[in-house]
């Protein structure tokens, strides 16, 4: 929308430890199958053996055990080393985990109408790594210390120490840092971007300061490339905990959608109005009214700050909430579909005749420098505010102006072309930020 070419990459965390956990954790389930034999010459079998609820319930397991068995948690480490040195039958599972992953996130996505370009991760970068590693230790930025590959990256501006990024384990896997160092390698070889933003959790802020620093530092990144972190806190419940279900356990995002969407069901079937609707249309409405509810109770507070999930608070047709803004839209479609119907024209807009009609026009004219604002910060919670703003001061503008009952024709036309510039402006707001418009509710 600003004019840039943006190319969105999901980058999955497919490499690491949790694929070793998962594998081992199989292992202890399931220990007759044959991707455990290091003699199986056979094919192994095309349909997964887990299924994403299995996934679900293996890792948090696998990462308890870990911390409390350390047998368990050397077996853990040994099998991520064999999966990054090709052992088939690991790889053979690593690839169903993948898929059987990545066919639930794009359920997700799909459900909340978020889409990549590129689904990449770690395991994309793996034919990259060992020369990128030679090279560097040719190039002395990379040495060993005690056992381990490391390169430098403190610098007399960091306000606490900084550890060296890690590149190679003295047991020979790789490790986050490595990854993403060899990712930026590819995306530099790929695409030669001008800036690359990382939307990840703000407690990867050192993680990120050290692979940014190693990668400009050793020319893996131009010093010309921008390179940022935008970092987001996390979602809590009203204890000030993070969000979790009623019986305690993590809330996973299918759940989340489920809940919102069942929420704002109950809620629009108070609406009269929406009672003679079919029930394939109400749960359209539902689902566009959930996700708009949880969206903008995300986006509504600056990223890097932690926040209150209160889902009643948020599934409100009052108030900072993203119902609420879509009860406005479809406020003004129902407007201008009346007019429609009973032949009335928009027409151009005249002096306005009160301050809450200037206030509206003044509303509209604001967006640009808002839009700016958003964009320079990485801020959305600017056009939240901002819709919230637009849709109160029109409202205060429809409760004051009978628009379809006005004698006037230059006057109804005046009012109902202001009325169509807001909406065609809450649209892009909202289309902004990822949320939709139902045609009526």
């Amino acid at each position: 929308y600003m004019g840039h070419d943006v190319i969105g990459d999901v980058h999955l965390g497919d490499w690491g430890l949790q694929m070793g956990l998962n594998i081992v954790e199989l292992q202890s389930r399931k220990p007759d199958l044959p991707y455990f034999d290091p003699d199986f010459t056979g094919s192994y079998p095309d349909v997964s053996p887990v299924s994403i609820a299995d996934l679900e319930d293996m890792y948090p397991q696998a990462s308890k055990k870990e911390k409390q068995d350390p047998d368990f948690g050397e077996a853990a480490r040994q099998a991520t080393v064999e999966l990054q040195d090709g052992r088939p039958g690991y790889l053979a599972l690593w690839k169903h985990f993948r898929q059987v992953s990545i066919d639930a996130l794009k359920e997700n996505y799909a459900a909340l109408n978020v889409h990549f370009d590129l689904w990449l991760g770690e395991s994309d970068t793996q034919d990259r790594i060992s020369g990128l590693v030679e090279r560097l230790k040719q190039e002395e930025y990379a040495y060993e210390s005690q056992g381990a590959i490391v390169v430098d990256v403190a610098t007399p501006e960091d306000t606490h120490p900084i550890p060296p990024l890690m590149l190679i384990k003295s047991d020979g896997a790789v490790l986050y840092g490595t990854t993403d160092l060899a990712t930026l390698d590819q995306r530099e070889a790929d695409y030669h971007p001008d800036l690359v933003l990382y939307v990840v959790d703000n407690r990867q802020q050192d993680h990120f300061h050290q692979v940014f620093t190693a990668a400009h530092k050793t020319g893996v990144t131009p010093k010309s490339t921008t390179l940022e972190h935008n970092g987001f806190g996390t979602m809590n419940g009203k204890d000030g905990k993070p969000f979790k279900t009623r019986a305690g356990g993590i809330m996973k995002l299918k759940d989340l959608i489920d809940m919102v969407t069942d929420n704002a069901m109950s809620r629009i079937e108070e609406i009269e109005s929406i009672r003679e609707y079919n029930e394939e249309e109400k749960k359209n409405i539902a689902r566009i009214v959930g996700v708009a509810a949880l969206k903008y109770a995300d986006l509504m507070n600056h990223r890097i700050k932690d926040y209150v999930f209160d889902l009643d608070r948020f599934s409100s047709f009052e108030g900072r909430t993203g119902p609420y803004l879509l009860y406005t839209a479809v406020r003004i479609k129902s407007i201008l579909r009346r007019a429609k119907d009973q032949g009335f024209r928009l027409g151009a807009i005249v002096s306005a005749d009160s301050d809450i009609e200037r206030d509206v026009g003044l509303k509209l004219s604001e967006f640009p420098a808002v839009l700016d604002i958003a964009f320079e910060s990485r801020a959305p919670n600017h056009l939240c505010e901002y819709a919230f703003q637009l849709a109160t001061v029109y409202n205060r503008f429809y409760h004051g102006h009978h628009i379809l009952t006005e004698k006037d024709e230059t006057i109804r036309a005046s009012w109902l072309t202001l009325s169509s510039v807001t909406l065609r402006m809450l649209d892009q707001v909202l289309d902004l930020l990822g949320i939709d418009i139902p045609d009526r509710m």
